[in-house]
């Protein structure tokens, strides 16, 4: 499909056309290029969203990390990273692969709209299953090494918890997500620029509702010891169905054999930042850890995710996998390229960054606000915590231009291949700065109420 756009500009004098212009842009693959204020109008709103969706989300979290299962169940904690982790690994992953099939026009006609939409989402469903379990196998065994205790009873919980949240989670989020990518299209809006922070707005609080009602329920239910099994095993044997309904579509089918590596390993690395927040959630000097957690990640991962997929989409559109175009020969280019040039994705990159600031500040008010006194909202800890998420933000974007690069010219699709790692870096990133922000800020009024309480001693006697 050939999209062309005309721009006429007329000059009048009084009532007399004294000249005009016009321009005329094509575009043979269905994308026109797209200016600064036409990235950022179409990015700005959702990201807003996906904010508003992951204060939610920790304003839950915060709640919830003090009932009866996630104080009795200690390793919960430790899965809420890798759980709400999927959103990234596996639902962000959906979106870039159905904004990259409706750009490239993959699902104009109904018939393959339908085989690449069942397709897609029956892979989702395969993948949320095992990575659900293998999530509460890593949460296990974080557990043991930091407390050397293993109770059957509580895995058997937390490993039922975690599938079937899971399951769950990426269903709803996968529908969201076909619905969303299929509309955008019909409107012509670029469905990179809203797929995936849409898809993260309600990502981490469904997930992280769902892990609170289903934990809460088995718990409420432990007497029933086959419950959990039942459920497990329920969701293991729905796998051949999926898988068989996932093969319809050979880029899929390459998914489904050669996509496990990326999604596995986000899942070890969101792993490691839950288990910082397991350590940390219950301590004094991190009060609030819980409820800013979701967020520092959140936003991180959403803007990464949108950057990866338009990186993807521009290479699917202007290239063939494994050839690079001249521009973007450099498999490690200078920082500054990165963000200083007139390039698509340097352009994009500059976009998302400029939102982080503001939209960080957005977010800590509506927190403090509905929090109140409980938190800390010193001065010290707002430029601290401002400067941990510009500092994540900016690793990533780096890291997503490299890893896109890498993924290309080893044929690899970026969408599947680079997402999941981005999210997972970003998930240990977020979680670690926020832990250091909390520690300085600890540190810094320790020494100043240190040397208050020293002050009057020091004058003669």
């Amino acid at each position: 499909m050939v999209v062309t756009q005309l721009n006429l500009e007329f000059r009048f004098q009084g009532k007399k056309l004294r000249g005009f212009s016009c321009e005329l842009t094509r575009s043979p693959l269905g994308i026109l290029p797209e200016t600064f204020s036409t990235t950022a109008c179409q990015v700005a709103l959702p990201i807003l969203l996906s904010g508003l969706g992951v204060v939610a989300a920790g304003l839950v979290m915060n709640a919830v990390q003090h009932w009866p299962v996630f104080v009795e169940v200690k390793d919960l904690l430790t899965l809420v990273p890798p759980l709400v982790g999927l959103k990234g690994n596996l639902e962000m992953t959906l979106a870039s692969r159905l904004s990259t099939a409706a750009n490239t026009g993959q699902i104009d006609d109904p018939r393959e709209r339908r085989r690449v939409i069942s397709s897609n989402l029956a892979l989702v469903q395969v993948q949320a299953t095992v990575v659900g379990l293998l999530a509460a196998v890593a949460a296990l065994l974080l557990g043991t090494v930091s407390r050397e205790e293993l109770d059957l009873a509580k895995a058997a919980l937390l490993c039922a918890s975690s599938a079937v949240t899971a399951f769950l989670a990426a269903l709803a989020l996968g529908l969201l997500m076909v619905c969303i990518v299929v509309g955008a299209r019909r409107l012509g809006v670029n469905p990179d620029n809203i797929a995936t922070p849409i898809a993260a707005s309600l990502g981490d609080l469904i997930t992280l509702s769902i892990l609170a009602w289903v934990s809460s329920f088995l718990y409420q239910h432990r007497d029933t010891w086959y419950l959990t099994l039942l459920a497990c095993a329920g969701l293991v044997a729905l796998t051949p169905l999926w898988v068989v309904i996932a093969r319809q579509s050979p880029p899929v089918v390459k998914v489904l054999k050669c996509g496990w590596v990326p999604i596995v390993l986000a899942m070890v690395i969101s792993s490691v930042g839950g288990l910082i927040l397991s350590i940390t959630a219950s301590k004094q000097q991190y009060r609030g850890m819980a409820v800013f957690t979701p967020v520092m990640c959140g936003v991180g991962g959403n803007l990464v995710a949108i950057q990866t997929s338009r990186a993807s989409t521009f290479l699917h559109i202007w290239s063939t996998p494994g050839v690079l175009p001249p521009q973007m020969r450099t498999f490690w280019p200078n920082p500054c390229s990165t963000f200083c040039t007139s390039e698509t994705n340097s352009m994009s990159a500059r976009v998302l960054l400029s939102l982080v600031v503001p939209g960080h500040l957005i977010f800590f008010y509506i927190i403090c606000l509905v929090e109140g006194q409980s938190l800390t909202n010193s001065k010290t800890f707002v430029v601290l915590y401002l400067l941990a998420g510009l500092n994540q933000v900016t690793v990533l974007l780096y890291l997503a231009e490299v890893m896109v690069r890498l993924a290309w010219h080893q044929a690899l699709d970026p969408d599947s291949h680079c997402i999941p790692y981005l999210t997972g870096l970003g998930d240990l990133l977020g979680t670690g700065l926020l832990a250091l922000c909390f520690s300085l800020d600890w540190l810094l009024r320790s020494g100043v109420e240190l040397g208050g309480l020293s002050a009057p001693t020091s004058g003669p006697p």
